[in-house]
């Protein structure tokens, strides 16, 4: 078996935490304990670009007990847990290239490796995959990175077109994948469907915001090991993530502030009890700082010279571009590791930002990522879209899906009863109440 991993040895660690997790994942186990008698993936080979946590190695064996024949690569240098990397390829047998830490080079290897897998399913985290794919479709050599380029424009055309053809659809976990996903299928080079777990309400109202939330806070304390309370953190994106980092900083006693671009989502943050300005006014007034955009540059040297001494900053989008790192390193005059995920810089001003995870998500790069618990569904998710597009991709076109709200409903029941919590139905008279327009009065 083909894998690069960081070290086999591992893998007795990496079993513990992944049955560890997998205790507070029972949605996944009812949906693994159905696959291992259907067998709906039977047959099909499946890529996975994902973070290399304890969570997604029970996804992944999920899948396998389903049929596919899976391959796993890192969606993230440095989201890696090296540990369950070992377990999977030791205990389980399934294929993964990553490694923490890994450089850009060795990134795009391991995404050319699940490239080669020739996969007739996608799964994705940030879209790296998929985009891959695509340039390759259309042979925009430029956009590929080197490995990948050169193995691909060496390839006969037929064989480029099948490995595109071979391809059923996919799935997208992120904020960050869907919006470059969306905009493919705008300009039309979309080639094959896909469905946005992200957009999922078991997946964004529970993983993007309780998730996200505990998750990027834990990784600030870890990393830093400062106190919250009675600080003042800014908040850059109020969307469902920013909403989740909002709230648990708030509830660990900081001042926070919501710096966004849109009115309602600004408007929704003053009506939560936040301050809301311009990232230009809240700069010289936060301790810590962490941005949820999904967008590029969001704080840039301008906003870096007028932080007070001491600044934390730090991203919890998927990207590490919405802090202008290079910006940062232009205007200071050292730089240097003062504890493990922690980056000072002494600006040309003489005040001293600090950085954490090399502006990546600070959330897997200093911390565990999100609970188990909540990954629960949005991997349910992910598992039955992957069967939902083994069966029905003849008829799906080249476009971004939705999760079908059976599936959606389906986990939400699935994890209550997980839970011990009953709900009301209704009546045949409400039904028919709520179903006729004749019965207002």
């Amino acid at each position: 078996m083909n894998y690069d991993i960081k070290d086999i040895t591992l893998a007795g660690k990496g079993r513990l935490r992944i049955e560890w997790a997998a205790m507070s994942m029972p949605v996944l186990k009812m949906v693994e304990e159905r696959f291992k008698k259907e067998k709906p993936l039977k047959g099909l080979r499946l890529s996975a670009c994902l973070h290399v946590t304890t969570e997604t190695a029970t996804l992944l064996k999920t899948l396998k007990a389903g049929g596919a024949d899976v391959v796993a690569c890192a969606s993230n240098p440095l989201s890696t847990q090296d540990d369950v990397a070992a377990s999977l390829v030791a205990d389980e047998e399934i294929p993964v290239f990553a490694i923490k830490g890994e450089n850009n080079e060795t990134y795009y290897d391991h995404i050319l490796s699940a490239l080669k897998h020739r996969p007739n399913l996608t799964m994705d985290d940030g879209a790296d995959l998929v985009s891959s794919l695509h340039f390759i479709a259309l042979k925009r050599w430029d956009d590929l990175h080197e490995g990948i380029r050169k193995w691909a424009s060496g390839m006969p055309e037929k064989d480029r077109g099948a490995l595109l053809s071979g391809v059923m659809g996919g799935s997208e976990e992120t904020t960050t994948g869907v919006i470059r996903l969306r905009s493919m299928e705008k300009d039309g080079v979309l080639q094959f469907p896909i469905i946005s777990v992200n957009d999922a309400n078991t997946k964004h109202l529970f993983d993007n915001r309780y998730g996200t939330g505990q998750s990027t806070v834990d990784g600030i304390i870890r990393a830093t090991n400062r106190l919250l309370a009675g600080s003042t953190f800014v908040v850059s994106g109020y969307g469902w993530c920013g909403r989740g980092v909002a709230t648990r900083a708030k509830g660990h006693g900081a001042h926070v502030i919501v710096c966004e671009v849109d009115p309602l989502r600004a408007l929704e943050a003053v009506m939560d009890g936040y301050a809301v300005m311009p990232i230009a006014k809240a700069a010289p007034l936060g301790d810590f700082f962490c941005t949820l955009t999904g967008d590029i540059n969001v704080i840039r040297k301008e906003h870096f010279l007028t932080m007070k001494e001491g600044a934390i900053i730090c991203n919890s989008g998927h990207f590490d571009v919405e802090l202008d790192l290079q910006g940062l390193k232009a205007i200071s005059t050292s730089e240097r590791t003062v504890r493990e995920f922690v980056q000072e810089f002494t600006l040309s001003n003489g005040r001293r930002l600090y950085l954490l995870g090399e502006g990546r998500l600070v959330n897997l790069a200093a911390a565990e990522g999100h609970p188990s618990s909540v990954m629960d569904m949005s991997f349910a998710n992910q598992a039955l879209c992957a069967e939902y597009v083994a069966k029905e991709y003849r008829s799906l076109e080249k476009k971004v899906y939705p999760v079908p709200s059976h599936i959606d409903k389906e986990i939400a029941r699935l994890k209550l009863a997980s839970m011990n919590v009953e709900i009301d139905t209704l009546s045949p008279e409400q039904e028919k109440y709520l179903s006729s327009w004749e019965m207002g009065t």
